[in-house]
């Protein structure tokens, strides 16, 4: 080998190339961890046009400048971004940097509807399931409550907004839905009223029940108050319960009640 200058050219050529590459890498990681790169300002902006009304500045501290490690060009943005989504409210985080020590974030936070379930988590106008400070959200409206089998979420949004335009007509808005772990649907009304609508048979069921109860409703409620529930999962019927509805005593006739429908 040491005869074969071809050979000897070829190594020491590599060999330098080798150098060469250490040094500038031995330079950029040097330069890279030189103070004028550290971390200094995290800005946060929203997403959108809304402004943050629950995440504050003090709380992302708290929540969030602990886990944020390295420099401009060290620090893993995707471990930031999952540190500031772990922050109540917080929906979803973009996460960009900034020359020379700047990260910038965006964030979008959850806009609650309504409780879920009976554990204190909150639904999303967008269908999210997520934890926070319930009092914070009763500041904003009445809660509806909600509740579903896991993974159901927004299917029981869509419902929900469903039923609102349905029972519309009546001036009556749900407080409740509730679906049961075989599907079936009861809505509490905001006159206390509960209404079983029991499981879709076809896409047209619910819809088909609820017009059938609007229908003969204003009827209903001239002769009958404080009705509390309404079971609609009769095909050409329904049955009811009511504050101060008796069971006449025997040999007494019941005065008539005629429904027109």
């Amino acid at each position: 080998m040491w005869q074969d200058v071809k050979a000897l050219n070829a190594t020491s050529s590599t060999l330098f190339v080798l150098t060469l590459l250490a040094c500038i890498a031995s330079g950029v990681w040097w330069v890279s961890q030189r103070p004028m790169f550290n971390l200094r300002t995290i800005r946060v902006e929203t997403m959108g046009e809304d402004e943050l009304r629950h995440v504050n500045n003090l709380t992302l501290r708290n929540n969030v400048l602990g886990k944020i490690k390295g420099n401009f060009f060290t620090t893993d943005l995707d471990a930031v971004r999952q540190a500031f989504e772990s922050v109540p409210w917080v929906r979803r985080a973009t996460i960009r940097r900034e020359w020379p020590n700047q990260l910038i974030v965006a964030l979008e936070e959850h806009e609650a509807l309504g409780t879920w379930g009976e554990d204190g988590r909150l639904l999303s106008v967008k269908g999210d399931i997520f934890t926070a400070n319930l009092a914070e959200a009763e500041e904003d409206h009445v809660l509806p409550e909600f509740e579903g089998p896991e993974g159901s979420e927004k299917e029981v949004l869509s419902r929900y907004s469903e039923l609102r335009k349905w029972f519309a007509p009546l001036k009556l808005v749900p407080e409740a839905l509730s679906l049961s772990s075989r599907y079936a649907w009861t809505v509490r009304l905001n006159n206390g009223m509960s209404v079983a609508l029991g499981r879709e048979q076809s896409s047209t069921t619910l819809k088909e029940r609820v017009d059938r109860l609007t229908g003969i409703y204003p009827q209903l409620i001239t002769h009958l108050q404080n009705i509390e529930t309404i079971d609609m999962r009769y095909q050409n019927g329904l049955a009811l319960s009511a504050k101060g509805l008796k069971i006449p005593a025997e040999g007494v006739k019941p005065k008539p009640v005629t429904v027109v429908r």
